[in-house]
């Protein structure tokens, strides 16, 4: 069948009503829909074990000869249905395949969660007659609920990222769409056929036709538990940072033993560093350092049994770090283009250069809380400025780190002795005592923080303080 497409797959789930769907398409001539040809039970539909001269062993062994055989054709259009659980391989290659035509076929996930509920009492997974029909009312479980719901959302978002990447489009339909005849023929016209239906096809009956308060045992509660459920995202924490990478010429490796530091910028990495040296009892010079990812990898190959650590801070004290190290004073880590914007687009109420005699404590205290507000709408992507790692959510950081290596351990600065005594125990060392080396400041942030403060960065840091659980830095 010549057009645009070589093949379509339909994006789906147990419930959605894809049986339903596959019997209008084939009632098109020149398409049709082979079922679930890469379900991991079955090769098809149940009980087949074998499709096209493919037994499930060799689909197993070559899944991709099998897409070659449906685009094949024979003069008409072929496709099948794919569910979430079903072989991830062929998943990337119909998404990266444009000449695959995706259709994505979605229903209420309650109606879905119900219905296959009910279907594990009766075993009736498909209605042919009102005769045949067997009935039962299904117990709505809260827990089993919110996996069905996160499985779900979760495959539909990816699928819907990938299409973005690759610049490509589906045609999407819901479950109520397949009885509407005018929705169905703009489908087969979105697969390259002309020919139009006057009725759909309804040889697969509706299982449950009644309203959901009829079909749930204890609808009351389904009612009471679904209230907790936030589908608007209201309780969700906007985030617009741009991704970060790996940072892998940041990374501190120990001399002798099998240990690797992954910095996270405006932590106590100096005192970190310091104790990866005394650990081994050589200079700072002969610590692993500028790492690319090939250095890295041999490394990592000659140090067996190696863990890898980061650190993070509490938001305040890493805020205020990063406000005097790269804004407040002027030095070799100043970042001076950015200071000067800060002061004169932002009203950032410091010196032209440095601090002077006159800078008072009240003076640092609002200089501080400026830069808060700043770093709140910077992080937003509201501002002109780059979010620079030294002030970047850690939780993003993080993120990044992922591109390369997760991190074995993630401490939190307030355990750290402790933390990296239990570290190095597992190579027969005592740990030295870390040191806290604080940037030199004018002004201590014990001298100025209060209640405002706290809550000035916990608005431009909400998202570490929940991923991480921070309290106030000081109760």
């Amino acid at each position: 069948m010549a057009g645009r497409f070589a093949y379509f797959v339909i994006f789906a789930e147990m419930r959605t009503g894809s049986n339903f769907l596959e019997e209008n398409l084939n009632a098109y001539p020149g398409l049709q829909c082979h079922g679930e040809l890469f379900n991991p039970h079955f090769l098809g539909g149940p009980k087949k074990t074998e499709k096209f001269g493919i037994s499930m062993q060799a689909r197993v062994a070559d899944p991709f000869s099998l897409i070659e055989v449906i685009k094949a054709g024979d003069g008409e259009l072929n496709g099948f249905r794919f569910f979430h659980d079903h072989d991830p391989r062929i998943l990337q290659k119909c998404v990266d395949d444009r000449t695959c035509a995706k259709v994505i076929l979605l229903r209420n996930p309650v109606e879905t969660y119900i219905s296959r509920e009910i279907v594990r009492q009766t075993q009736q997974w498909r209605l042919s007659d009102l005769k045949s029909a067997r009935s039962a009312k299904a117990t709505f479980e809260p827990e089993r609920f919110a996996e069905h719901l996160e499985t779900h959302q979760q495959f539909q978002l990816k699928l819907l990222k990938a299409l973005q990447i690759s610049g490509q489009t589906a045609f999407y339909l819901t479950y109520e769409d397949i009885t509407d005849v005018a929705v169905v023929n703009g489908l087969a016209r979105y697969l390259g056929v002309d020919g139009e239906k006057k009725k759909s096809v309804n040889t697969t009956k509706k299982q449950n036709p009644q309203p959901l308060s009829e079909k749930v045992v204890n609808f009351e509660d389904m009612q009471a538990s679904l209230a907790n459920v936030d589908y608007f995202a209201l309780g969700q924490i906007p985030n617009f940072e741009p991704r970060r990478g790996a940072s892998i010429p940041s990374y501190v490796t120990a001399k002798h033993t099998p240990l690797m530091f992954l910095p996270i910028a405006s932590g106590p990495t100096a005192g970190v560093t310091q104790w990866l040296a005394e650990l081994d009892e050589v200079p700072e010079t002969e610590l692993g350092r500028k790492y690319t990812q090939k250095t890295l990898r041999l490394w990592m190959r000659s140090f067996r049994g190696h863990r890898s650590f980061t650190v993070v801070r509490h938001p305040v004290a890493r805020l205020h770090d990063a406000f005097v190290r790269h804004i407040l004073m002027q030095g070799p880590e100043t970042f001076d283009s950015i200071r000067q914007i800060l002061r004169m687009s932002y009203a950032l109420p410091i010196p032209e250069r440095g601090t002077n005699g006159n800078y008072s404590l009240d003076d640092h205290r609002k200089a501080f809380l400026t830069f808060a507000n700043f770093v709140k709408g910077n992080i937003n992507g509201q501002t002109a400025i780059r979010i620079d790692p030294s002030w970047a959510t850690q939780a993003e950081v993080l993120r990044g780190f992922n591109q390369f290596i997760l991190p074995d351990h993630v401490f939190r600065e307030d355990d750290l002795q402790a933390d990296l005594e239990h570290l190095v125990s597992r190579y027969n060392k005592s740990a030295p005592k870390i040191s806290a080396i604080p940037v030199a400041s004018p002004v201590s942030l014990d001298d100025i923080y209060d209640g405002e403060i706290e809550a000035a960065v916990k608005t431009a840091y909400q998202r570490d303080y929940l991923m991480f659980g921070f309290g106030p830095w000081k109760s």
